[in-house]
C-alpha cells in the first residue's frame, strides 16, 4: 500500500514538473517570438512616410527601454526641443501597482531615470513625478516599481497623490461627459508635462496607454467608471496640457491587466514611441499591442475601433488617428 502511494505521489510530482516545464517553454517561445518577429516594420505603421524636418513621432524597436529613449529623443531633436532652461517639468509615469518591473504593470524605471536625467541636462529647474496610485500604500508602490529610486537618484522629486487636498477643481470646457473634475496640482498648467505610460491590457478599457494614463491625474476615478469612461478619458485629454508622450512598450502585458498576474503574460517586445501627438501615440500603441498578441498567441489583437476613447479624443481635437498625416520616423536597434 505504501509503495503504491509513493508511486502515485511521484507520478503527480513529475506531472507538475512537466507542466511547469511546458509553461516555461511556452513562455520562452513567446518571448522569443515577440523579440524576433516584431521588427516587422513592413507592416507596423506601414501607411507612414518620413518627411523633411523633425519628426512628430519616433517609433523605436530592438533595445532596452533606456537605450531606445536615448536614440529616440536624439531623433526628435533632443530634450532641449521640449524643455527650456529654468522650466519646471512634471512627469507622469504609470506607478499604479505594487509590482516589480518584470510584470509590465508600471512604466519601466530605467526609462524614467533617463527621462529625468535628460530634463536636467536640458536645463530644467526641477523635475517632479507623481501618480494617483491604485491603493493607499502609494509610497510602497513608488518603491516596488523602482520608479522612486530612478527619479530620486537623478535629482527628481517624488510627490504623492493619495489625499484629496492635493487636487483642485478644474473646468473641462470641451467635456461631453466630464464637465469638471479635481486635478492634481502638479498637472494644472505645468511648464512641461511629459506623459510616460506603459502599454498593457486593461479589463475594462481593453488597452491602457497614453490617454488612459491621465486617470492618474484626477481624484475621483470611480466617477469616470460610472459615467462613460471612454468619453471621460477623451474629455480630460482635451483639458490636459501635454508637451510630450513617451510610450513604454519594452514589456507589453497582454492579459490580466492592469495589475498583472505573472511576468509570463508580459513578454519583452522592445518597443517605444515618442510623440508630440498623444492620440497618434495611442493609435501606434494599439498596432504594437496587436502585433505582440499575434506573435505570442496571447491576448487579443485589438483594432482601433475596439478602443473607444481614441477616436473620441480625436473628435475633440486632441490629436489625429491618421498616422499618414504625421512625420513618423522608424528606427531599428535590433
Amino acid at each position: 500500500m505504501h509503495f503504491c502511494v509513493k508511486i502515485l505521489y511521484l507520478v503527480k510530482i513529475h506531472t507538475i514538473i512537466d507542466h511547469m516545464k511546458r509553461r516555461e517553454f511556452v513562455y520562452k517561445v513567446a518571448l522569443g517570438a515577440a523579440a524576433s518577429a516584431l521588427p516587422a516594420g513592413k507592416t507596423l505603421f506601414a501607411d507612414t512616410k518620413e518627411k523633411a524636418g523633425l519628426p512628430d513621432m519616433v517609433a523605436i524597436h530592438g533595445g532596452t527601454a533606456a537605450d531606445m529613449f536615448e536614440k529616440g529623443i536624439a531623433e526628435m531633436g533632443g530634450m532641449s526641443r521640449f524643455v527650456k532652461k529654468g522650466q519646471t517639468v512634471v512627469i507622469k509615469p504609470n506607478i499604479g501597482w505594487d509590482r516589480p518591473p518584470e510584470y509590465g504593470a508600471n512604466t519601466d524605471p530605467g526609462l524614467v531615470a533617463k527621462i529625468v536625467k535628460h530634463c536636467f541636462d536640458a536645463g530644467a529647474k526641477e523635475v517632479f513625478c507623481f501618480d494617483h496610485t491604485c491603493g493607499n500604500d502609494w509610497d510602497n508602490r513608488y518603491k516596488v516599481s523602482g520608479i522612486a529610486a530612478a527619479v530620486e537618484s537623478n535629482g527628481g522629486k517624488m510627490v504623492p497623490g493619495n489625499t484629496e487636498n492635493m487636487y483642485e477643481p478644474q473646468i473641462v470646457p470641451k467635456g461631453v461627459s466630464l464637465k469638471d473634475c479635481k486635478v492634481h496640482k502638479l498637472a494644472i498648467n505645468p511648464d512641461v508635462f511629459i506623459n510616460i505610460p506603459v502599454l498593457k491590457h486593461h479589463g475594462g478599457a481593453k488597452i491602457t496607454c497614453a490617454l488612459k494614463n491621465y486617470m492618474g491625474c484626477i481624484w475621483d476615478r470611480q466617477w469616470w467608471h460610472r459615467n462613460n469612461m471612454p468619453q471621460c478619458i477623451a474629455d480630460y485629454a482635451s483639458y490636459q496640457k501635454t508637451t510630450l508622450t513617451i510610450v513604454d512598450a519594452y514589456r507589453v502585458m497582454l492579459e490580466h491587466g492592469p495589475r498583472g498576474k505573472s511576468p509570463e503574460f508580459s513578454p519583452i517586445a522592445k518597443y517605444q514611441l515618442i510623440s508630440t501627438d498623444i492620440v497618434a501615440a495611442d493609435v501606434a500603441a494599439t498596432q504594437i499591442f496587436a502585433s505582440v498578441a499575434k506573435a505570442t498567441g496571447m491576448g487579443v489583437p485589438y483594432k482601433l475601433d475596439d478602443i473607444k476613447y481614441i477616436e473620441a479624443a480625436e473628435k475633440l481635437g486632441v490629436g489625429t488617428t491618421d498616422l499618414s498625416k504625421l512625420n513618423v520616423k522608424r528606427i531599428s536597434m535590433a
